[in-house]
């Protein structure tokens, strides 16, 4: 999810640069016309074919048919005209005479608007007593009065002139559908049928109010097809009362679009609306907004609140999760200090790289892997463990889990099953005589271990069993007491949570078993030190996202236990020096191969009997010491071409 909010947040960014750069400032032009009675009227530039309001034709083409729903729309008024804006607060979406309404009520009332002049900003800071019919559960509804300065705004006055003046209405609350909480109890609680809480039998749904809104005029919509507007513009389009035309009678006009822009309304800062709240406040930004930043915001608002009445009702959401997303990144983009944001992103493209280089050095090491020594197969097998626990957990939890995460979740338990072939032989076997399992799953060694094999294995032994006495105290402890205070749905998914919160919480202990066998054989020459490195790089970027999204504190620590890790496996790297003579992380070199030369020098020798062959191959064994003892190394390739 993090990976998909970068990837949104660059393509944002980087289209507003080049719309910027292409499109300019956004400040509309106009020209002027003539309308019928021959007056010069200035008019907005771009109607393309269709004339200006105040010169339409009075009559349709000979021939045209007048069509109810208008295709091709241009703007109305001219621009850089001054406009009066009256907002008023109601319950209602019936109007109200403009005489009539409680001083209170009326929120807004700005003189002078200029449309079209980007300059113009004005911030509007009021209260207003919040009806009863909203209290309870009501929609608070605004009702938008605009038109040139100077004109009757109230349409039930005399004197109303609708080619001058236009009122709508759009709310300013929010029913926001409460997420579906699956019920919980206590496993040891006795329940008593009469204490059963009801279950609604459909959705909860309340509605919310946000005291900030930012209303932005779009004088540069230009020339639109209106039928095949997106929906989410739609909805602010406001067309010529009149229904007037054209000559063909297709094409109509439209007031200034003002867009309601809730985009940036976070729903953690919205008040639930009861009969406790009395005032409310409100906060308007009344300015301009070019045309592509209306479209852009409006669509992924629309789609994200969609996203979240869907998923609260239970419904699937596409690619996963629960609908908040879009929410966490805003919330991260507001309340995030830029520079730290600016350092995350960047970090972020690092974490993907190191990623995926961590995971073909790990793919190359066990490959190449020729023996087992300084493998914790105990420790593949926790991680096989663990991975699949939390597989199960998220399972357990799908409504919250996108289907790529169990995906790549699923990928690594497979990749730890792998790893254990690598190792060992995975075979199955009969089981003891009075077992109730007639099989077993035995792993056996895929040839006779060496002396340092052995000691591994030995190794590995002793420290889990000091690993156990620490593990399973603690893990029976958390049960007891998860048991007791918190609540599960059932005894399956109190097993799984269970099993999850020992992970995060010590899990570290698995790399613990292959720091203490690089202590007894006092080397790290057999870590994959390539693959461990770019994981703990990635580390200290979760450590960076620790500080910027919300998780909870178990995840933290558990980003914060590998950094123990790697700083003890950097002790060991600087103490135990690399020896050459030793198995390196590609499983090659070492004794094993030092007793390969000495038995080919022997060979060769016995073969070669007599006077200079002998003293040549015997001053060629002194030389093949010298080099091994020098670079503590010998390739392959030299002992073949020497014997």
């Amino acid at each position: 999810m993090i990976k998909s909010a970068i990837q949104g947040l660059v393509m944002f960014f980087g289209i507003q640069f080049v719309m910027g750069k292409f499109m300019g400032s956004g400040k509309a032009t106009t020209t002027t016309a003539t309308d019928a009675s021959g007056v010069v009227t200035t008019v907005p530039a771009n109607t393309a074919e269709i004339p200006p309001f105040y010169a339409r034709p009075d009559h349709l083409n000979e021939g045209a048919l007048y069509n109810p729903l208008a295709q091709r729309i241009a703007p109305m008024w001219p621009l850089d005209n001054p406009l009066d804006i009256t907002i008023v607060v109601s319950p209602t979406f019936v109007s109200e005479p403009l005489a009539k309404t409680p001083k209170e009520r009326i929120v807004v009332d700005e003189v002078g608007f200029v449309l079209g002049d980007y300059k113009e900003n004005r911030i509007i800071d009021t209260t207003f007593p919040v009806p009863k019919e909203v209290q309870n559960n009501g929609t608070l509804w605004a009702h938008f009065y605009i038109g040139l300065t100077g004109s009757k705004l109230d349409p039930s006055t005399q004197g109303y002139n609708p080619e001058r003046a236009f009122h709508f209405i759009h709310p300013l609350t929010q029913y926001i559908v409460q997420k579906k909480v699956k019920k919980t109890k206590n496993l040891l609680a006795a329940v008593n049928e009469s204490e059963v809480e009801e279950i609604p039998a459909g959705p909860i749904i309340n509605s919310h109010y946000h005291p900030n809104f930012t209303m932005s005029f779009v004088p540069d919509s230009g020339v639109m097809h209106y039928p095949s507007l997106h929906p989410a513009v739609r909805q602010y389009i406001h067309l010529e009362s009149s229904g007037a035309r054209d000559g063909t009678g297709q094409n109509g006009w439209y007031y200034p679009v003002l867009f309601v822009n809730t985009f940036w309304q976070l729903r953690t800062h919205m008040v639930a609306l009861n009969s406790t709240v009395k005032t409310l406040p409100l906060h308007i930004n009344l300015n301009h907004l070019a045309n592509w930043k209306f479209n852009l915001m409006a669509s992924l608002d629309e789609g994200a609140k969609q996203n979240a009445r869907t998923a609260a009702q239970g419904g699937s959401v596409p690619g996963g999760g629960d609908g908040s997303e879009f929410e966490m990144i805003k919330e991260v983009l507001l309340d995030t200090n830029v520079y730290l944001l600016g350092t995350t992103v960047v970090v972020s493209i690092f974490h993907m790289i190191f990623e995926m280089l961590a995971f073909k050095s790990d793919i190359s090491h066990y490959r190449n892997k020729k023996n087992n020594v300084g493998i914790s197969v105990r420790s593949i097998l926790g991680n096989v463990f663990m991975q699949a626990v939390i597989f199960l957990y998220l399972l357990d939890n799908n409504e919250n889990t996108s289907w790529m995460i169990l995906f790549s979740q699923g990928m690594g338990i497979l990749i730890e099953f792998w790893k254990i072939t690598t190792v060992v032989n995975v075979r199955i076997r009969p089981a003891a005589p009075n077992s109730l399992i007639p099989y077993r799953i035995a792993f056996e060694d895929k040839q006779v271990l060496t002396e340092t094999e052995e000691k591994t294995k030995e190794y590995d032994a002793v420290a889990f069993k000091y690993l156990y006495m620490i593990a399973v105290p603690l893990l029976f402890a958390y049960a007891a007491y998860s048991l007791k205070y918190d609540t599960h749905k059932s005894w399956y998914s109190f097993i799984i949570a269970t099993l999850v919160g020992s992970v995060y919480a010590y899990g570290f202990l698995m790399m613990v078993p292959s720091l203490y066998i690089n202590y007894r054989l006092k080397s790290v020459a057999h870590m994959p030190a390539r693959a461990m490195t770019y994981k703990f790089l990635n580390t200290f970027i979760d450590d960076l996202f620790a500080f910027t999204i919300k998780m909870p504190t178990l995840h933290r620590l558990a980003t914060l236990r590998d950094d123990v890790i790697f700083f003890v496996y950097l002790y060991q790297s600087y103490k135990y020096k690399v020896d050459y003579t030793r198995v390196n992380e590609f499983g090659q070199g070492g004794g094993e191969e030092q007793e390969v030369l000495e038995k080919d020098k022997a060979k060769v020798i016995e073969l070669t009997e007599g006077g200079k062959a002998v003293e040549g191959v015997k001053e060629e064994g002194k030389a093949a010491d010298a080099a091994v003892k020098t670079t503590g190394s010998s390739k392959k390739g030299g002992a073949t071409k020497r014997k």
